[in-house]
This record gives structure tokens, sequence and C-alpha cells, in this order.
């Protein structure tokens, strides 16, 4: 009889779970809280006007007809682990299921005043405002921007820190493009004393190049107090004006996996071991953000990586149905990894235990960022092959 899986997040790790649970011929049901797979990395673009929310989407019923798997479109209000029983927001349970697999992604932490910034990472609406505001300000034909990101003291690896860069330099060069750079005052803010600092002492060199050339400010090293309508507010007591403020705020556990009776890290991510099996609790898998990431100490939450692990927990669950002793290990394949776009290039950021390298790619590395948006949406959907390791 063939096994039954019960996927939890329609995000990277999610969907990549369901596609390859499929190949394997299991029973696959996939839940999320929205009908569409949200291409994050590509999103970059929308606040600039480059792309459309409809543009990075790709609909989750396409991807449920295209490999087979079935689909609830229906937010998770409860897991309760140690009975596999899952409650959705209609009310209807979830409990019949053989395996679970955990991909729920992470929830933000929370600052003063967030509701006075936009972000880059958060609802996908978000973006689109982003858009709006930025437009609004082109309009005008002045104003002060200022793009940032927050940390985890619980977990660093919770930071996203490229997509801050990323549409910070968009929009500069969006305003070149428009002829209106000069107006505006741009400002990139962190709490740490070194953002990116994952990346190596390579790529930091040559981020400040960058900020030199694009004439960008910069306000790091000083705790974040508030964020204001007109502002942010530092712990030293000084403020950033700003009339459009983007802040990615890191990452903490989900709210669902935090109450669900599994076992969690210091910062709410459920622990695992190196095949995303939780002590305990067998047939259940926690993959993707929801889970807390082993390895070294420059280690990041990436899409790269929760498909790894979304390919291996196929593997092996697979394996276990079939009571063959063989599983794989995210840790071979943790990497930082990733083309850094800058609206007119980009630059190629790689990092392991041997250290970080960080490529420059005019002109060249834009479009190789938008083809692999391109790539990303036709492989998910069976449309081209995969290429091996993507």
């Amino acid at each position: 009889m063939m096994a039954k899986v019960l996927v939890l997040g329609g995000g990277f790790a999610g969907v990549e779970a369901a596609i390859y649970l499929r190949k394997q011929e299991m029973d696959v049901t996939l839940v999320s809280d929205r009908d569409y797979f949200y291409i994050y990395p590509t999103s970059i673009w929308i606040p600039t006007g480059e792309a459309t929310k409809e543009d990075v989407s790709v609909p989750l019923d396409a991807l449920a007809f295209a490999h087979g798997f079935q689909l609830i479109v229906d937010p998770v209000t409860k897991f309760e682990a140690a009975e596999k029983r899952v409650t959705l927001e209609s009310g209807r349970i979830l409990d019949e299921y053989d395996y679970v697999v955990l991909a729920l992604g992470q929830h933000k932490l929370k600052h003063a005043g967030l509701e006075n910034t936009l972000s880059i990472c958060g609802k996908p609406e978000e973006a689109t405002a982003l858009y709006e505001r930025l437009d609004a300000l082109v309009q005008q034909g002045s104003g002060k921007i200022a793009m940032g990101f927050g940390g985890n003291p619980k977990d660093p690896s919770a930071v996203r820190g490229g997509p801050a860069f990323e549409v910070l330099f968009n929009v500069d060069t969006y305003l070149k493009k428009k002829g209106v750079r000069d107006n505006f005052d741009l400002t990139f803010f962190a709490p740490m004393a070194k953002p990116g600092q994952k990346m190596g002492e390579k790529a930091l060199t040559m981020m400040d190049k960058m900020f030199n050339m694009t004439n960008i400010s910069k306000k790091v090293g000083t705790k974040i107090t508030a964020f204001e309508a007109d502002g942010i507010v530092f712990e030293d007591g000084s403020k950033i004006a700003s009339d459009l403020t983007m802040f990615i705020s890191a990452g903490t556990g989900h709210d669902i996996a935090v109450e669900s009776g599994l076992p969690l890290s210091e910062a709410g991510y459920v622990l695992t071991n190196e095949y995303n099996e939780i002590e305990g609790f067998e047939g259940i898998y926690a993959i993707g953000d929801a889970a807390a990431l082993m390895g070294p100490e420059w280690k990041a939450k990436q899409g790269h990586v929760a498909e790894v692990m979304a390919r291996n927990v196929a593997y092996n669950i697979f394996q276990h149905a079939q009571n063959i002793v063989s599983k794989k290990s995210y840790l071979d394949h943790l990497n930082i990894l990733c083309v850094m776009d800058t609206g007119n290039g980009a630059a190629f950021v790689y990092r392991d235990d041997k250290g970080g390298k960080m490529i420059p790619m005019p002109v060249v590395g834009h479009w190789m960022k938008k083809g692999w948006g391109w790539y990303c949406r036709q492989s998910k959907l069976g449309k081209i092959p995969r290429l091996p390791g993507m």
C-alpha cells in the first residue's frame, strides 16, 4: 500500500518536497495558506516596476496538476505532533497520514513600530506596496529612503541580508535611470557591526566599495530602538529621517511549530538531525526555514539549502517506507550561494568552509538572475528538465 505523506507549506521547501515525493510515487497532499508558489529571489524587481507579483508567482494548482499531488489551500492553525494531527482554519482535521513534513517557514521578530516599514521578505503584497510608495516619491521628485535588515542574537542563521542589498542597489539604479538620483538620500542600516559578514571578508571589502561608488550612506553597529512614520530611531539617540523604510526583520520560529510539542532551539526552530528527522517523533520531518540549521558558524537559511533538505527527505521517507536503512544528509551541501543583483549587473557570492568570494558580473549578471527566474518557474512546472543540484 502506498504511503501517505502530508506536506505543510507551499514555499521552496514544501513544493520541492511534494514534487520529489511524487517522483517516489508516494500519495502526497500539500497544504498551503495561499494558492500560489512565490519566487522570493526574483521579487526584488517588484519595487522598481521591473516585475509584478504575477510574474514571480506560480499557481499551486498548476504545480499539483503537473506532478500529481493533492492540494489544500487552507491555513494551518494547529499541529499536534505526537498525534500527527493537523487542524486547518476551516476546522478540517487531517490525521490519516503516515508521514508529515513540516515546511511552514518562519515568523519574523517583532520591533516597535514595525508597521511603519515594508519588507521584501514579508507578505508578497508588501513588495507591491514598496513599488507604489517608491513611484509616488519619484513622481514627487525627491525623498529620503532607508533600507536595512535586523539580526536574531539567538540564531545568526536567521538573517536575510542579501535581498536588502539587492533592493537597495536596484533602487539606486532605478533612480539613476529616472534621472532623479541626485535628489534622493539613500541609506543602508543594520544593528550588527559587519552586516554581510557571512559572505566573507573579501565580500565585505567589495560591498564597502559599492556603497562608496553609489553614494549610499551607511549606519551600522547600533541597535534599532523603534521605527517611526518618518524614520528609524537608534539606541545611541540618533535618527535616520526616511520617507520610505524597507526593513527585513530577522526570523524566529513559526508559531505553529512552537506550539506543536516538537523539540525547539532557543530561537524556536524545530530541532532535527542531519537527515531532518526529529528525535522521538518517527514519521515527522522538518525542513527549510522551519528547521534549526546545523553546521558552521557562517551558515545561513537559504532557498537552495531548503530544497536540498526537501529532496533528501523525499528519499529518506521512501527508504523508511521500504524498511531500508539508507539516509541522505544536508550537511555536505551547506554553503552560501547567490547572485546578488544590482539592476544593472550583479555579483556572484559563494561561501563555504574554505572561505568566501564575491565576483562582480557587470550587465550579464542581471540577465543571469532573470534567466534563473525563468528556469525556476518552467522547471517547477515540469516544462523543462531540472539541472543536477537545482
